[in-house]
């Protein structure tokens, strides 16, 4: 774990970060390790402005990277997104509980009629 601008940052958060060019980046943190005094996280981009990087694991400063905060999902069209997020990322863990989550909620729907 790193300590980055009081967040503790760690394996699998998602984070905003700049790349040494500048590009905007949005990954998720695929390591961290020890490489420099600053600390370096491994993150795997989902979007940038820079295509190329999209879908690679490459390193980033701690100190350019801002962990994003944690949302609460609350209608089935978000799930849905962001279960087709969890399939390109390969997070089995993630897209069951998203899963799991938009079936009791067709089960409170259905429940209702």
């Amino acid at each position: 774990m790193f300590s980055n601008n009081n967040t503790i940052l760690k394996t699998g958060d998602w984070i905003k970060a700049e790349s040494r060019d500048g590009e905007l980046i949005i990954g998720y943190v695929e390591s961290l390790s020890p490489d420099t005094l600053e600390g370096v996280v491994k993150v795997t981009v989902v979007t940038s402005d820079l295509n190329q990087t999209i879908g690679k694991t490459i390193p980033i400063l701690s100190k350019r990277v801002k962990k994003l905060p944690v949302s609460n999902v609350t209608n089935k069209a978000q799930i849905e997104f962001l279960l087709d997020l969890a399939l390109s990322t390969g997070d089995k863990e993630w897209f069951l509980a998203l899963s799991s989550e938009l079936n009791a909620m067709k089960q409170l729907v259905n429940g209702v009629q």
